[in-house]
């Protein structure tokens, strides 16, 4: 008898490998393994990878506020300016870091094409997915250490601060998307997303408070997605904090929905173009 029942739970798992799958089953299987491909690449490829990841946001923030500490302002906005200066520049690396990482996936998965279960969208959906983990880790360091300095960094509203955060990885995701798309039918179209992250970063609220911009020129930088991202993460973190008025997250995640869905119609017509190289 116990032959047999073991004979029978070898059956049905012989049956379970063999047996088809659902295309979305096969979907989040590829994508697990690229995850997995992607975070064992850029954490342990060469010695201390993780740990320059880390460095290059992290010394961003304490530069500035070292800066900031020196000409004794204490506050932005009515918010600490230690947490002023996190919640930007962290915000703007989660696009950043999104846009240029996704940007560069097809490029850097070429050879993975020749598995038909394997599109470049998930690479480049992939990315993006692990990109999110490592902000998410950089977030908790940034917020441990200023709690640290003793400042408040509990959330006002903490589902409107992941609502921000989420919504400006999904702008970057919707630029990689169309950037990695068109970068391999024109490679001249990553250099000029390269081009462009220096202006956004100054134009984007990181460095200065947009409310102390004048009309109309304030309104027209309420435009970029962005700064209604950052504005509206420290709004959450902060009941007291000066937004520029018109910031709107809801308009992050309209731009950011219109860019994804022209970016995925852009890697179904490039297609065949990105599989033939």
């Amino acid at each position: 008898m116990p032959d047999r029942i073991g004979k029978c739970r070898e059956y049905k798992r012989i049956c379970s490998l063999i047996a088809p799958r659902s295309s979305l089953g096969i979907t989040l299987s590829v994508w697990r393994a690229l995850i997995l491909r992607e975070a064992l690449t850029r954490l342990f490829k060469q010695r201390a990878a993780w740990f320059w990841l880390l460095v290059e946001p992290l010394a961003h923030v304490a530069l500035l506020s070292f800066i900031f500490a020196v000409i004794r302002q204490r506050t932005v906005g009515n918010m600490e300016t230690i947490l002023w200066i996190v919640l930007g520049l962290l915000g703007y690396f989660t696009f950043r870091r999104t846009a240029l990482q996704t940007s560069q996936a097809i490029a850097s998965n070429e050879a993975l094409f020749a598995f038909r279960q394997v599109t470049p969208v998930d690479t480049v959906i992939a990315r993006a997915i692990l990109e999110l983990a490592l902000i998410a880790v950089l977030f908790a360091i940034a917020l441990t250490a200023v709690a640290l300095f003793g400042v408040d960094v509990t959330p006002y509203n903490a589902i409107e601060a992941v609502l921000a955060i989420c919504g400006l990885w999904a702008f970057g995701l919707s630029i990689g998307l169309i950037s990695s798309s068109f970068s391999e039918v024109a490679p001249e179209f990553s250099n000029v997303l390269n081009v462009l992250m220096m202006p956004l970063y100054f134009v984007s609220g990181v460095l200065l408070p947009l409310v102390h911009i004048p009309e109309p020129y304030r309104s027209y930088l309420m435009y970029n997605p962005i700064a209604n991202g950052l504005e509206g993460a420290r709004e959450a973190f902060s009941p007291l904090y000066h937004a520029a008025p018109g910031t709107s997250v809801g308009y992050l995640y309209f731009v950011s929905l219109c860019l994804i869905v022209f970016g995925l119609l852009s890697h179904s017509h490039f297609r065949k173009v990105i599989l033939a190289q």
